[in-house]
């Protein structure tokens, strides 16, 4: 692990409590000694950190300078907490975790008043497990496609039983409380497909990059999507077919 990857898990595990933390139980969670762990902590305090405690006593992060103080209101703060306890709905446990680190980073940044709203909110979403088919494909690989605008090759199996490879430009993804859409553009139909990714019997990156291409293929979707409604008003736009 680099020094800074290894300095700024340190920062998120301080960020995360409350109260005091021991120097055994920061150095068991960003995995290093509690040697390492001290060392790191005068590092973090040379920077600007406001950390209070010493060896013996425990650790408590009170001024983080990487993060500059914001202001919610109070409605907003409901709104972000809402936003994150529903990720849970859509049964991705990195974007879940992901979420709740980011609300997190935020809550230390906010006046003492908001930050004790934010820990009483008024308002709780319990998220209820997806009923949909579990992905048999990679998804964070799936989605470093998408973000990396990165074309994939995938083995798929359509609604009719017939299985198929194709070659994918990976656009987006979309989860409902039944299925995970992948939309791409296939290489195969060259044409917009959206693609049942629990049908996505195998996945792998082809090393090939369609960045030149992507704005102008969202932009023709989107096109796509606006005639639809315009010629269907009353009925709510599916995009393509699946594939």
């Amino acid at each position: 692990m680099s020094r800074t990857a290894r300095l700024m898990r340190l920062m998120d595990a301080l960020r995360r409590r409350k109260g005091s933390v021991t120097a055994a139980q920061l150095a068991a969670e960003t995995g290093v000694s509690q040697r390492q762990l001290y060392r790191d902590i005068a590092t973090l305090r040379s920077g600007g950190a406001l950390i209070d405690g010493e060896a013996g006593l425990g650790y408590r992060l009170t001024e983080d300078p990487a993060l500059p103080p914001q202001s919610f209101s109070r409605l907003e703060i409901e709104a972000l907490q809402l936003a994150v306890q529903s990720l849970g709905r859509i049964g991705a446990d990195d974007l879940t975790t992901a979420g709740q680190a980011a609300l997190t980073r935020i809550i230390a940044t906010l006046p003492e008043r908001q930050a004790r709203q934010a820990l009483h909110a008024v308002t709780r979403s319990f998220a209820e497990p997806p009923s949909r088919q579990p992905p048999g494909v990679d998804l964070a690989l799936l989605r470093e496609a998408c973000w990396q605008e990165q074309a994939a090759r995938i083995e798929y199996l359509d609604l009719q039983g017939r299985q198929s490879q194709r070659v994918i430009w990976p656009l987006a993804l979309s989860y409902s409380e039944r299925t995970l859409m992948l939309l791409a553009h296939c290489r195969l139909r060259m044409d917009f497909r959206q693609f049942h990714v629990n049908r996505i019997a195998a996945l792998a990156l082809t090393g090939e990059s369609f960045r030149p291409h992507r704005v102008a293929l969202v932009r023709d979707f989107a096109q796509i999507c606006k005639a639809r409604r315009a010629f269907s008003p009353k009925i709510p736009p599916a995009g393509p077919s699946a594939a």
